[in-house]
């Protein structure tokens, strides 16, 4: 089975994968590295978009990397894990800087770039250069324990590691041209017939090799992670609005939602109290009034959030901050600020709603 895997597999995307996707057709090695890291933990139907607009503003990697960090994040505002979006702007620069615009071909030097793994290094190597690596992300991984029956939870290090050892041994062979058709068809399976829920197997052009499909096991394999209780976290979010303007500040570099603009944050009304005094805000005569909680859940935790308006007089004195790390923003203007997605939401509320 190991022999037959690659040639069976590249018939099968040749003739039923997908090859009418965007990012596909090309060897342009800044569009296939963009669109891998927007595939990291996404759906194909919600990346399209997002692909789009980013290579309208910015049609190069020369392009990305001159660009502000602000206009990074307000493009890539919605589609999570922003940490990919900062390193997807910090490796644009490296690729200028270090490189002379030109992404390396080889998978270990593509690897030290920010925010670029093993598996994705492999990929753009795949599609750009036509080099012979493996890839193994979730999809894969499914693939992979499914059809050879490899028991165990993937993310397990030890798991893992036998993993790569097998997809390594399933490349096609030294000097074959199809990496591009193999490497799209590993995705193509995973992500078209051999799916988490519900695996067509009667399409599958292993079926008859499967090891889950001949004991019944589609539902078994791959392991699920071990469960684990989801953490809750509360926060109180103070919404300040003056007239038409809401005042925002930038969250740190890292951690959630990092380098994106949103509200101030504190455990209790006390905290925000002192937080609206630091901005020229201490009358004592205002009042806050709750708004309606929000939970939103990260990969490993959820996040309870009840927001508090504050609603001032246009001509009330505040500290406009001098830099620009906090400051007063038009509601109308919310599309071209990096916002997360529940804090946006929020606030177009407050456009619809209240003004």
């Amino acid at each position: 089975m190991v022999a037959g895997f690659a040639p069976t597999l590249i018939a099968w995307q040749r003739e039923h994968g997908r090859h009418d996707l965007p990012w596909q057709n090309t060897r342009d090695a800044y569009r296939v590295w963009l669109s891998e890291i927007m595939l990291q933990q996404t759906q194909v139907s919600t990346v399209i978009p997002y692909y789009a607009r980013f290579l309208e503003r910015f049609p190069t990697v020369a392009a990305l990397a001159a660009a502000p960090i602000d206009d990074v994040m307000s493009l890539w505002a919605g589609l999570g894990y922003y940490s990919r979006a900062r390193n997807l702007h910090r490796c644009a620069q490296a690729v200028v800087e270090q490189h002379g615009g030109e992404f390396p071909i080889s998978a270990e030097r593509l690897a030290e770039l920010p925010g670029i793994g093993r598996s994705t290094a492999a990929a753009i190597a795949a599609f750009s250069f036509g080099v012979r690596e493996t890839i193994l992300d979730g999809n894969v991984k499914r693939v992979l324990a499914r059809v050879f029956g490899i028991e165990g939870f993937p993310g397990e290090k030890k798991i893992e590691n036998a993993m790569w050892l097998l997809a390594e041994s399933l490349l096609p062979p030294v000097g074959d041209v199809g990496m591009d058709a193999y490497t799209q068809g590993l995705m193509d399976l995973g992500a078209t017939l051999c799916t988490r829920g519900r695996p067509d197997c009667a399409r599958c052009p292993f079926a008859a090799h499967c090891v889950a499909n001949a004991t019944g096991r589609q539902r078994e394999l791959p392991a699920a992670r071990p469960r684990k209780a989801v953490p809750v976290r509360h926060t109180l979010m103070l919404v300040m609005r003056r007239g038409a303007q809401v005042w925002l500040q930038r969250r740190p570099p890292s951690g959630i939602w990092g380098g994106l603009w949103s509200l101030p944050e504190g455990e209790d009304t006390a905290t925000l109290a002192r937080i609206a005094d630091r901005i020229g805000i201490n009358d004592s005569a205002v009042e806050l009034q709750p708004l309606t909680p929000i939970s939103h859940t990260f990969t490993h935790f959820r996040l309870e959030i009840e927001p508090l308006l504050l609603d001032l007089p246009v001509a009330a004195k505040t500290l406009q901050l001098a830099e620009a790390e906090a400051g007063w923003v038009a509601l109308a203007d919310l599309d071209s600020v990096g916002l997360p997605a529940p804090v946006k939401k929020l606030l177009q509320g407050l456009t619809g709603t209240l003004l």
